[in-house]
């Protein structure tokens, strides 16, 4: 009997172990984790265009840009373009949405910190990604 219980709770150890590994549903995106749900509903900070935030925004601004990922730069950070320029932006893996594919296709809304600096490249902290077409 005492095997028997042995047994049943190395068996339940083990199925636990692989529910908590495996991903939920059919993501697909750069992270290993499950994204965190977050609010997706509207937003007070601004939308800018990539032009403006550069020309005008202010560090620490909380500011949301529409356009497109056009390439990823590596590690964290990629290049956001809209139609009045570019911007690189840095995205933590957990921020891309779950179960979608983003390519240089995929028109995004980034909401974000602005990170101005006085010498080298402003760029945007992202902490949401929402895709608003294809």
């Amino acid at each position: 009997m005492k095997r028997l219980i042995q047994l049943t709770c190395i068996t339940a150890l083990v199925a636990g172990s692989a529910a908590a590994i495996a991903q939920p549903g059919n993501y697909t995106g750069p992270s290993s984790k499950p994204a965190a749900s977050g609010y997706t509903g509207p937003s007070s900070a601004p939308l800018m265009t990539a032009k403006q935030l550069l020309d005008n925004g202010k560090d620490d601004q909380y500011v949301r840009l529409q356009g497109k990922l056009t390439s990823h730069k590596g590690g964290e950070d990629y290049e956001f373009t809209d139609a009045s320029g570019k911007i690189t932006v840095e995205i933590d893996a957990k921020y891309f949405p779950q179960g979608v594919n983003v390519d240089q296709n995929t028109m995004v809304e980034l909401t974000g910190e602005f990170d101005k600096e006085t010498f080298g490249e402003s760029t945007l902290d992202v902490k949401q990604v929402k895709v608003v077409g294809k």
